[in-house]
């Protein structure tokens, strides 16, 4: 029985789970991990490891999830197909309370976990068989110099490490009754971004990673007997930072062959998750995000770790604004935080950020109104939110549209065309104007504020249109205080002079 789940696993046919129903208010983008040389061109160090769900059940039940897999995408790819068997085959319905839907979510990793070992069992039992037989003393020997038998036996250790390592940690959101559960192991990311009235985005991180640098986590290896400090420092177990794991059976079985584990009473990395919610999504507009790890990586290399949850809220708000379709959405958010990346390199900024993992960000809407596709797609650069006034001319009722000022990383870009530049990311030239990079991020707030891009939002300023002064400049209609403040605060050093941004 295990050698047929093992083969199930290991086909490369399309799995029962692709006949199930999309969820259509979803959108997936994903890019693959990338490793730069000296030029500046990156190249694949390996196949893509990620995997996700985008699932609609019955009910009105609905399930999503990112997987972030290493050593290979078969555990990533395992526990996408088996948590979908255990939780939209009947299992949830809207009688379930609170407690039921937290313990049926836990149950399913459970299951997930002691499955998943079940197909490589007899591969491990092999593995064990012949160990005894690679004859440790002689480690310096090399391979040629092995008798033909010993070469077979090496061969084939070598086929059954690589079949059975691996893992992934997964992150999964469902929906029931219109609320919200995330259920984590690991080191991925949910955002709940709740959007008000008035445009403005409010940001909420679901939880905490499950990482070498996580408190809670700390404590519960101290507990065990690990050197929590230790662990702190080294920052990494078995080339991972993450704490709790699906899959990888040298730190479930093996795990007193790891020197920071050795000390351990008991198995100290599992794959028990951690269960929030619910969160009521009753009268809620905004969206959902749930990311991996290397998508969250690659955005800290390039900017740093403040203002990561934020900043991606920002570029999806701006996407969302000018896409005309959930999936573009998402790709283009990848694609931004691949040249934010890139350039953080090429400018020589932060050379540690010579390469990133696999990346992929899962957007869910929830009554969110999309863009009519009239603008034009986003080029690299950072976001920064931007408040402008705004009078219907059919309505007497005035409000404000929260816009994102993008500035430019690579090139300058001009009424939608981009200009070749040397500058460093975010480095304004003189007389540049921040206007000429205005997207809407959220164009439909309300009826007295809908935007059709257009640039209407800034013609129609009928009979109060301030006059020139004597200088020949106009009272800005734009506020961009809040623009200024947040660059300042980047930009401290003083390096912004007259001709750059800025009140002049």
């Amino acid at each position: 029985m295990a050698a047929h789940r093992r083969t199930l696993m290991q086909s490369q046919h399309q799995s029962w789970t692709d006949d199930l129903p999309l969820c259509q208010m979803c959108g997936v983008g994903a890019a693959p991990n990338c490793v730069y040389g000296p030029d500046g061109k990156g190249t694949q160090s390996h196949p893509m490891e990620d995997g996700h769900l985008r699932l609609r059940g019955e009910d009105g039940c609905f399930l999503y999830g990112v997987f972030n897999g290493y050593d290979g995408s078969r555990v990533a790819n395992f526990a996408a197909q088996c948590l979908t068997a255990e939780l939209l085959l009947g299992q949830l319905n809207s009688s379930h309370t609170d407690g039921d839907v937290r313990r049926i979510l836990t149950q399913a990793f459970d299951v997930v976990e002691k499955s998943y070992f079940e197909t490589i069992d007899d591969a491990l039992a092999e593995k064990a068989h012949l160990s005894p037989y690679t004859l440790p003393h002689n480690e310096n020997v090399a391979f040629h110099q092995l008798t033909p038998q010993s070469q077979k036996v090496q061969e084939r250790l070598k086929e059954l490490e690589q079949e059975v390592s691996g893992g992934a940690t997964a992150v999964v959101a469902l929906i029931l009754n219109n609320k919200l559960y995330v259920a984590n192991v690991g080191t991925n990311r949910v955002l709940l971004c709740k959007s008000s009235s008035d445009g403005q985005n409010q940001v909420q991180q679901i939880g905490r990673p499950h990482s070498t640098d996580n408190e809670e986590e700390l404590q519960r290896l101290a507990a065990l007997g690990v050197d929590s400090a230790r662990v702190r420092q080294v920052g990494q177990i078995a080339g991972q930072s993450s704490t709790r794991r699906l899959g990888d059976y040298r730190v479930k079985f093996n795990y007193n062959e790891v020197e920071l584990l050795s000390s351990a009473k008991t198995k100290p990395i599992i794959s028990e998750p951690e269960i929030h919610g619910s969160h009521s999504l009753d009268g809620l507009t905004g969206f959902l995000l749930l990311m991996s790890e290397g998508l969250i990586n690659a955005l800290e290399s390039a900017h740093g770790p403040e203002q990561v949850n934020q900043e991606i809220v920002a570029m999806v708000a701006a996407e969302l604004a000018q896409q005309t379709s959930l999936e573009a959405a998402a790709q283009s958010v990848v694609e931004r935080v691949k040249r934010l990346h890139h350039d953080a390199y090429v400018s020589g900024r932060q050379r540690e950020a010579y390469r990133h993992e696999d990346m992929t960000i899962l957007i869910r809407t929830l009554n969110y109104p999309l863009a009519d596709g009239a603008l034009t797609p986003t080029q690299g650069g950072r976001i920064y939110p931007v408040s402008v006034p705004y009078s219907n001319s059919q309505s007497t009722s005035k409000t404000s549209v929260t816009l994102s000022l993008v500035m430019p990383s690579q090139g300058t870009l001009t009424n939608g065309t981009s200009t070749a530049s040397t500058l460093e990311e975010g480095t304004p030239t003189p007389g540049q104007s921040p206007t000429a990079t205005l997207q809407s991020t959220n164009t439909q707030t309300q009826s007295s504020s809908s935007s059709s891009g257009d640039g209407s939002l800034f013609r129609q300023r009928g009979s109060q249109a301030a006059q020139p002064d004597e200088t020949g400049r106009v009272p800005p209609y734009v506020d961009f205080s809040q623009f200024y403040r947040l660059w300042g605060n980047e930009h401290s050093d003083g390096q912004i002079t007259q001709g750059g941004l800025g009140p002049q």
